[in-house]
């Protein structure tokens, strides 16, 4: 995807002739841009010093912390070191991520579906760890096939039937990093009236509650549900915490109608991390929580 600005003495100090900047970076691509820009401006040094230290134009270093270059890690280690960077594990972590190649599967649905929907499949993909909030809905990558289907065309806009059938199967293909052998740690609270609400009919929500049950008992699977009958401190709305290598390259994703944004600022994910922790304190166990699901299920 684009070129990349290597390093080394068997390449140019710049990005290559004939290769045009990324025209859609992904949200992680992005955010290693965003990084890289943080530490020039903690340095104190603007784009064009940190051009003339690499030997490049001004411009090149804008495509780069907005993403749309590729960057090499020797190079990245070389921007830290040139930005006096301290911190060795975001140092690696971010030279960790311009090592990354190659296309994920997501990148098969460019074009059909909105970058939003491939910007949230990636974040899965590299999370070490994920904890959710839902208040409104089975958290989509738990949704079966049928359930997806009826809250995808519940929606206030009219799909054709082909973008309904690819965000179907783009939602289910999202499963797959449970496949590893190592999966990611994932922790799901789930509001109570997204267990009763009513997208379709009782037999879809019902294999969807059952569907539920079955993954709760996953390894790396933890589903607990926040009853109606409890009182919530504060706003709480829904949304994923995913975890990076490091603390410092969290993400939070804001689940909504409208936007799905991406927030990464150390006071918003401690505010997230609050969040979700006391959320956990009023949730069921996972024990009382597969009851309860059984219970609604049994009641429709």
């Amino acid at each position: 995807m684009g070129g990349t600005w290597h390093s080394g003495p068997a390449a140019p100090a710049t990005q290559g002739e004939g290769m045009p900047p990324r025209p859609y970076p992904t949200a992680r691509q992005r955010r290693l841009g965003a990084e890289l820009r943080k530490l020039r401006e903690q340095a104190g040094l603007s784009g064009s010093q940190v051009a003339a230290f690499l030997g490049g134009e001004r411009a090149q270093v804008s495509h780069l912390e907005s993403g749309r270059y590729g960057v090499s890690a020797e190079r990245v280690r070389r921007i830290a070191a040139y930005c006096s960077a301290s911190d060795k594990h975001l140092v690696d972590a971010l030279a960790g991520m311009a090592e990354e190649r190659g296309k994920g599967w997501w990148e098969e649905y460019r074009g059909m579906l909105s970058p939003g929907f491939l910007d949230l499949s990636e974040l899965e993909y590299y999370a070490t760890y994920m904890r959710a909030i839902q208040m409104l809905h089975v958290p989509g990558i738990f949704q079966t096939a049928a359930y997806a289907k009826e809250l995808i065309l519940s929606g206030i806009s009219t799909l054709p039937a082909n973008e309904v059938a690819a965000r179907v199967e783009h939602r289910m293909r999202r499963r797959e990093v449970f496949d590893r052998p190592a999966p990611p740690r994932f922790e799901a609270y789930i509001h109570e009236a997204a267990l009763r609400m009513r997208y379709c009919s009782a037999d879809v929500m019902i294999e969807q509650l059952d569907y539920l049950r079955e993954i709760s008992r996953w390894p790396s699977v933890s589903i607990k549900v926040i009853p109606f009958d409890v009182q919530i401190s504060g706003s709480v709305h829904s949304m994923l915490y995913a975890g990076a290598s490091i603390p410092k390259l969290d993400t939070v994703q804001l689940d909504s109608a409208f936007d799905g944004g991406f927030l990464d600022a150390e006071a918003q994910l401690t505010k997230y991390r609050e969040l979700l922790d006391s959320v956990g304190h009023i949730s069921l166990s996972e024990t009382e929580s597969r009851a309860f699901i059984r219970n609604i299920a049994q009641e429709m």
